[in-house]
């Protein structure tokens, strides 16, 4: 009898984690697989890029700007009332995007989409650790930052395969059915009193104490890092080292492969050596990473990079789960929703700083803004200046972690100092 309850209890967590994982994946997917639509988009409403471009920006900047208030209507309304509204926000915008008529009403609905991927992969979070158990909280955030890569690296491949064949448009229209499913196993799967708590009468800023602040500038120096091999890898690849953009594309997919297989076993490693030990074990490897990625490429060539990459990515997934999870272990249930909404949003604001930032110090490395025209030599100068500091980026971050921890043991009374 017992067997057969745990084996019922197994199957409901798997449920719950399936509906999850499915919602964290959309909004992921939602992210990247508009980017190789540009050129298409630009030629069906026959408008300038820096118009078209505005698809990918009004997504990123709605999902920027809402993920603390979708947390906090979380913990205000419940977390599976609010996560249903905001998979039901992203259907209904992934119609419009697919019936818009014209460039502006596709722009405000991807805003209306980013919108309600701020829900999903906020209150996805905040559910996640709601319903796992204490034991395996790291797998959890695990399981999370593995369909986050999948959906971010998806989208690209995705997006290549159906807008030959079937337009533009078929892009947004995949993605309905898929939140149909999502909200549908949400609604089924979910307890109907998860994330219920009483309406908190604690503000935002309460949610901001001495140990959550480290954590949250750790995860936008790391997010910062990370954007900057997105950024930076493409021009170094395919002008340093002048690559074939079929090449350029399958080196890139190198790390969310690599994200995909190192997230769940990185949560496993968290609930089994604690999140503390683990994050200084990925913020290390990240560093080591950063500073291979600023000299072995110009050295080796894209093996030098791949071989950095191989270091940088698990590094990152490590870090993830283990900050993740010391984030969200111990918040009250009153407060999940928040908090995890100013993790995306310190994450949101880190990619936005690795795009910008770093995009512009690496053009100043190279010493021109007209990449195009700039030399192999050029472009291997502003590779190098750029990962310089973004290892340094990583090594400030590995100090803030480690006054955060020495201040953490110093308010611990004697007998748990221990």
């Amino acid at each position: 009898m017992e067997r057969v309850e745990s084996l019922k209890q197994d199957n409901t967590q798997l449920a719950i984690k399936v509906a999850l994982a499915l919602a964290m994946l959309l909004a992921s997917l939602g992210t990247s697989i508009a980017n190789i639509a540009l050129p298409a988009l630009a030629t069906a409403f026959s408008s300038p890029f820096a118009e078209v471009q505005a698809v990918v920006v009004a997504y990123l900047a709605a999902l920027t700007i809402t993920v603390v208030i979708a947390g906090r209507l979380g913990d205000c309304y419940g977390l599976k009332r609010t996560l249903l509204a905001g998979i039901g926000l992203f259907a209904v915008a992934s119609l419009i995007c697919g019936l818009a008529p014209n460039l502006w009403l596709l722009i405000g609905a991807r805003a209306l989409q980013g919108t309600g991927a701020a829900f999903m992969m906020t209150l996805s979070m905040a559910l996640m650790r709601q319903t796992a158990s204490e034991a395996r909280i790291g797998r959890a955030m695990g399981l999370l930052g593995t369909v986050s890569a999948l959906g971010t690296a998806l989208g690209p491949s995705l997006g290549g395969l159906l807008i030959p064949a079937m337009g533009w448009r078929s892009i947004f229209w995949v993605q309905f059915p898929m939140a149909a499913i999502a909200l549908v196993l949400a609604f089924t799967m979910l307890p109907n009193d998860a994330g219920r708590a009483k309406t908190s009468s604690t503000g935002l800023w309460s949610a901001l104490n001495a140990t959550l602040l480290p954590n949250l500038l750790l995860n936008l120096l790391v997010a910062a890092v990370m954007m900057t091999t997105l950024v930076v890898g493409p021009f170094y690849l395919g002008l340093g080292l002048g690559l074939k953009e079929t090449m350029v594309g399958f080196v890139m997919a190198i790390g969310p492969i690599l994200s995909i297989f190192s997230g769940v076993p990185s949560g496993r490693l968290v609930d089994a050596w604690g999140s503390g030990r683990v994050l200084t074990i990925g913020l290390g490897l990240m560093a080591v990473g950063a500073s291979l990625l600023a000299f072995l490429p110009n050295m080796i060539g894209v093996f030098g990079y791949v071989f950095a990459i191989t270091f940088l990515t698990p590094g990152y997934q490590l870090f993830q789960a283990a900050n993740n999870t010391a984030v969200m272990a111990d918040v009250t249930k009153d407060r999940r929703g928040t908090v995890s909404g100013l993790l995306g949003l310190s994450r949101n604001i880190g990619l936005i700083l690795g795009a910008s930032v770093m995009g512009a110090v690496f053009a100043l490395g190279v010493g021109t803004e007209n990449l195009a025209n700039a030399t192999p030599s050029a472009i291997a100068s502003g590779v190098q200046l750029t990962f310089l500091l973004a290892g340094v980026m990583v090594t400030v971050a590995i100090g803030v972690s480690a006054f955060a921890r020495r201040s953490e043991r110093a308010l611990l009374p004697p007998e748990q100092e221990r």
